[in-house]
């Protein structure tokens, strides 16, 4: 067995608030197929330390960057954790990274910086009979995790960092580097970054492997477009990037089981999907046309792509097609969304603010997803969209290229098509998109051999958590196929 410690700022289901979440919380399962133990240093969040009370103390710390500390160990959720104490640091209002109030927390530089010095210390032999071979830090709030096992007393761990998404970096002032316990030269051959310090850099710099959540996005990280001013070190260590795509919890996205779907069904009964079709119109007063329903699930943010659907709305009531929109996000694109609505009423509806057991039923009930995203380093909407039947429409970039098989007239004929790409990335581009989708839909036969399609795709964990642990293992000296490498 390899032993592996992950750093994740977040994990579900204990806490949330994006796709590194669901990551921290499936891999470690399954992974547990592969060979691989893994277990998840994270921070003792309020929610995180209601489940871990009853935990058992393994270290305690009398002044971790300012005050006292301690690590409580054992399953909570599911999980095998270490839950890091300190009320200091995470005891507060808001999410993870921000105030109740929508600012960052003005400390998070310290917050995550010592998440990591726990990591690095965990890595050296803090805990008596605890040793992992591999540290496996996630994105820039675990980026110090391997920078404090290089710079340590150790060098026999290994160290993994995942970039889950580049423009979050954690770029702080220079003026913090004396307060994070690592030796002076540290910060010109790590650290430094456009004058501060850049704590995914670092990882960048010092991780024996970097990884991303799909194969394109290794490859665009390395373009100015996408590599958002780190793509020249990308490039520097490209040997030793892998992209490696997510999966999701085929066990709670199920639509033979999901308890929040009015009907239960699967690929050789999609007639049932009807049903929760039904129920989608009828909670939100969507009239029934001859055109798909299309949906939106998703942050409403210029990132995912969310004016380029607000600029299609007419087009799509035009083309007899009605709209589902649960989301929220940017203020002025609500606005512009509720204003659809408003305008189209039985034909355009808006949930504002996410609610997961109603993303269940749309992902259930209406035909098609739309995903324009500008970039997107994997997504977890599509695969959810392949798993339910509602067939996506998504952007060419990043994961979504790499998920979904467009249903060009080839891969029509062919029947391997699974869904509908789009190139450029622009309100026109996507508008012959939904044109193509709304033609498709027509054909009922093509339609359910492309949902069918995409209902028997493996989505799972379980051959991407293969790619992690034969990376773990070639890190650590040992046979890894070469064709599982990108």
């Amino acid at each position: 067995m390899i032993e592996v410690l992950s750093v994740a700022s977040e994990a579900y289901p204990l806490v949330k608030t994006g796709g590194l979440a669901d990551v921290a919380g499936a891999l470690p399962g399954a992974l547990a197929h592969h060979g691989v133990t893994m277990r998840t240093l994270i921070p003792g969040y309020p929610a995180v330390l209601r489940e871990a009370i009853s935990g058992r103390v393994i270290y305690e710390f009398n002044d971790l960057f300012g005050a006292w500390a301690r690590l409580i160990a054992g399953r909570f959720a599911g999980l095998d954790l270490i839950v890091l104490d300190a009320s200091h640091l995470y005891d507060r209002p808001g999410n993870p990274y921000l105030t109740p109030d929508g600012r960052d927390w003005g400390d998070n530089w310290i917050r995550f910086a010592a998440l990591s010095w726990v990591a690095g210390k965990l890595a050296n032999g803090l805990v008596p009979g605890y040793a992992p071979q591999i540290v496996h830090a996630h994105d820039w709030q675990a980026g110090l995790a391997p920078a404090y096992v290089k710079y340590g007393p150790s060098d026999q761990v290994k160290t993994v960092i995942t970039v889950h998404n580049m423009v979050f970096q954690g770029h702080f002032g220079a003026d913090i580097f004396g307060r994070l316990d690592l030796p002076p030269h540290a910060y010109w051959e790590s650290l430094e970054y456009y004058g501060g310090v850049g704590y995914l850099k670092a990882g960048l710099v010092t991780a024996d492997a970097i990884t991303t959540v799909s194969p394109t996005y290794a490859k665009e990280i390395r373009t100015p477009q996408f590599g958002a001013g780190l793509e020249g070190l990308v490039n520097a260590r490209a040997g030793s990037v892998y992209g490696i795509t997510n999966g999701i919890d085929v066990e709670a996205w199920n639509p033979a089981t999901d308890p929040e779907l009015p009907q239960s069904y699967s690929a050789n009964t999609l007639q049932r999907r009807a049903v929760n079709k039904a129920a989608i119109r009828e909670r939100f007063g969507i009239e029934a046309t001859d055109g798909p329903m299309f949906s939106v699930v998703s942050r409403l943010t210029s990132q995912k792509g969310i004016d380029l659907i607000a600029s299609n709305v007419d087009w799509l009531v035009s083309l007899g097609a009605t709209l589902m929109i649960l989301g929220s996000g940017d203020g002025q694109l609500e606005a512009e969304l509720q204003t659809a609505a408003a305008r189209y009423p039985g034909r355009v509806a808006m949930h504002r603010g996410y609610d997961e057991r109603l993303s269940h039923l749309i992902q259930g009930g209406a035909d098609a997803i739309l995903i324009p995203s500008r970039f997107e380093p994997c997504g977890l909407t599509q695969l959810y969209g392949l798993r339910y039947g509602c067939v996506p429409v998504v952007a060419r970039v990043g994961g979504l290229a790499d998920t979904v098989i467009d249903a060009n007239e080839a891969a029509v004929d062919a029947g391997v098509a699974t869904g509908l790409q789009f190139s450029p990335v622009t309100s026109e581009a996507l508008g012959e998109a939904i044109q193509r989708a709304v033609e498709l839909f027509r054909d009922q036969k093509v339609w359910r051999k492309m949902q069918r399609r995409g209902m028997r795709h493996d989505v799972s964990w379980d051959a991407s958590a293969k790619r992690y642990a034969d990376l773990y293992a070639s890190l650590l000296g040992q046979e890894r196929d070469d064709h599982d490498r990108d």
